[in-house]
């Protein structure tokens, strides 16, 4: 290949991927903009505040469990046309949402778009490492990671204004304009995807499934509820503890949300060197930071710190885990790329859940307490599972060897 013809593929590549990046980037930003907006919905839609927070839970479990079921049912479907039609389905079904103005179809069409999440999230995963050298798979992961990373830090934040300005329709409307830019120019830029994996349903869900894999999805579960159980609850803890109050809040989780998209693209590099160290290290850190804000609580400066250095950390670990998942799953490689989402967000959930209870009991100081104690005990078993390794299976064409994408301990 002639080095124009080389630098021409790798940018194609690079558009492909930035585009991966922008369908999941519009697809976080409708995700959590309607936290943004919850009040005017409520109002719109004729239901209390607490009533319309369901559309946030239908989400969560529409991505959870219809993502992973979704690519069951689709599992012997072209690849590349699934990914157009997934975003086209999904633009229309939040288009109906804003057109009918319903809360019960708005509850339902939120379910669905959860799920339909789920599947593109997996095909992009798919689409962006049969792209690029087994070397730059953890960067390819990155891609996808990094829009709903970013969609946290900026796209939430100017919905939100949006809505504040016009509407909460309004912000859905930007949301979906921006969306069918990304569907058009997917479909120009996208190469063939070969499928990831075997192409029968019962063999993905068998090596998908396998123990191997669910360990590391219980570790997903674990490294996401401890700092979720602190993070559901940080406003109160800013407030109450650390004594910053209104627009001030707001800089902070800002700063929070831009250091989770260094974190998640920075991330993508160390997990192409050893994902199975960086997921190690960057618990470690993760604690370390919780700790910090637990004893600098009242000093607004290092507060700040613990929570930017929490953010790369947090996000700087989740292309590891989904470049080992999909690597320990073998043949199961196209199912199990959609189900870091379903442990992650079953962990967030359970964080919330636990950081409430401690909250409510033991005050504003108490769900960081529970953030280090859970995330202290995910350490060790980041270091077990680090021990796992993938099945001597071969993998489909699409994928590089097991052990190209699982670097041994001792890799550089």
């Amino acid at each position: 290949m002639s080095p124009q013809t080389a630098s021409a593929s790798r940018r194609r590549t690079n558009l492909a991927l930035l585009l991966l990046f922008l369908g999941t980037f519009t697809m976080g930003s409708a995700e959590l903009v309607v936290v943004g907006v919850l009040q005017p919905v409520a109002t719109d839609l004729g239901v209390s505040t607490s009533t319309a927070g369901y559309l946030v839970t239908a989400y969560a479990l529409g991505l959870s469990l219809g993502g992973p079921i979704l690519t069951a049912l689709t599992i012997k479907l072209a690849r590349r046309p699934l990914l157009w039609a997934t975003l086209a389905g999904w633009l229309l079904l939040n288009l109906v949402a804003v057109v009918t103005a319903d809360f019960a179809t708005f509850v339902v069409v939120r379910a669905v778009t959860g799920a339909l999440q789920g599947l593109f999230v997996g095909l992009a995963f798919t689409a962006g490492i049969s792209m690029v050298p087994a070397e730059r798979i953890g960067r390819a992961f990155s891609a996808v990671i990094g829009g709903f990373a970013v969609s946290t830090a900026l796209g939430v934040p100017i919905g939100t204004l949006i809505g504040e300005v016009s509407s909460w329709e309004g912000a859905y409307l930007a949301i979906i304009g921006l969306g069918v830019l990304v569907l058009a120019a997917l479909t120009l830029a996208i190469p063939p995807v070969p499928s990831g994996g075997a192409g029968n349903a019962w063999t993905q869900a068998r090596h998908a499934l396998a123990p191997r894999v669910l360990a590391l999805l219980g570790l997903c579960m674990l490294l996401f509820a401890g700092p979720y159980a602190t993070l559901t609850y940080i406003t109160p803890f800013l407030d109450q503890v650390t004594g910053i109050s209104g627009a001030l809040i707001s800089a902070f989780l800002l700063a929070y949300g831009a250091a989770t998209a260094i974190g998640a693209f920075g991330g993508g590099r160390f997990a192409d060197r050893n994902a199975s160290r960086t997921i190690l290290v960057t618990n470690v850190v993760l604690v370390a930071a919780l700790v910090l804000l637990y004893f600098v609580a009242e000093v607004p400066l290092l507060v700040a710190l613990a929570l930017v250095v929490w953010g790369i950390a947090g996000f700087g670990m989740v292309p590891s885990l989904q470049y080992r998942i999909v690597a320990l799953s073998g043949p199961g490689a196209d199912l199990a790329a959609t189900l870091p989402a379903s442990a992650i967000n079953a962990g967030i959930a359970l964080g919330s859940l636990i950081g409430g209870w401690a909250l409510a009991t033991h005050g504003a100081s108490a769900p960081v307490i529970v953030g280090i104690v859970v995330s202290a005990i995910a350490a060790p078993a980041s270091w077990a599972t680090g021990l796992l390794r993938p099945p001597a299976t071969a993998q489909a064409p699409a994928q590089p060897s097991d052990d190209s994408l699982d670097p041994s301990p001792t890799a550089a």
